[in-house]
């Protein structure tokens, strides 16, 4: 990675808080590491950080509470530890907003990888030749707004509201093919072809997530519906602005 980012280790466990600095700042981070979630608040107001590790099973509010209450202002990128290898909490972390899950025991190399992965995703910038084929910079729906060269989304009141790197390509895919029905082997083409590492059981919990933000009720869905037996469409009529 060329820029020194800047990482917050969350993790009530001193030892696993060291090694993880000591070995990231190896390879080119800079670490800062917190307790608790007191502790990983005090950090946030003094300094900025470019991605944040956040253990699942934290004293005091656990990394699920946090995760969420982050996430409803904030789109740093976030990859949550556990200890807990069960499906239904890597579900739960994904709901909330995570962009990855590492269960413990973890190889720092592969954690380093997926850091690096998510960074890549969320600080991509595109090159000359995507630049010439972009796709158009603001997609308006329904009174929302959509900026694709900031990635920032305004809901009717024109508030920000919050995406993570993978609920924006998510909700990128559906507005370039509004009205048209995707099965999830087709969103999972489009959105691991913009650059992220979306897997096909992580479809359903991603497309939860955006309802939740742009639906006025997200149990019952106008804009993303399900097409039982073919999957999702997004049924509003999308224009460029």
């Amino acid at each position: 990675m060329e820029r020194a980012y800047q990482i917050l280790v969350v993790d009530d466990h001193k030892d696993i808080r060291d090694l993880l600095q000591r070995f990231l700042q190896q390879h080119g981070l800079r670490v800062v590491t917190a307790a608790d979630g007191v502790d990983m608040y005090k950090q946030m107001s003094a300094q900025r950080f470019d991605l944040l590790i956040l253990d699942l099973m934290l004293p005091g509010k656990d990394g699920v509470t946090l995760c969420r209450e982050i996430r409803a202002e904030s789109n740093i990128p976030i990859i949550m530890l556990t200890a807990l290898g069960e499906e239904i909490d890597r579900i739960v972390g994904l709901e909330v907003g995570a962009d990855d899950y590492v269960p413990k025991p973890f190889n720092p190399r592969e954690l380093l990888a997926r850091i690096k992965s998510v960074l890549r995703r969320h600080f991509a910038i595109p090159n000359v030749e995507e630049l010439a084929t972009a796709s158009p910079s603001l997609y308006i729906f329904d009174h929302w707004q959509l900026n694709t060269t900031t990635r920032e989304l305004k809901d009717p009141a024109d508030a920000l509201v919050a995406l993570t790197s993978t609920e924006f390509t998510m909700l990128l895919a559906f507005l370039s093919h509004p009205n048209v029905v995707l099965s999830r082997e087709d969103l999972l083409k489009l959105v691991q072809g913009r650059g992220a590492d979306v897997y096909d059981r992580a479809i359903d919990t991603l497309i939860s997530r955006l309802r939740k933000k742009i639906e006025q009720d997200p149990k019952q869905p106008k804009l993303i519906k399900t097409i039982w037996g073919g999957g999702y469409q997004f049924s509003c009529e999308v224009t460029h602005g």
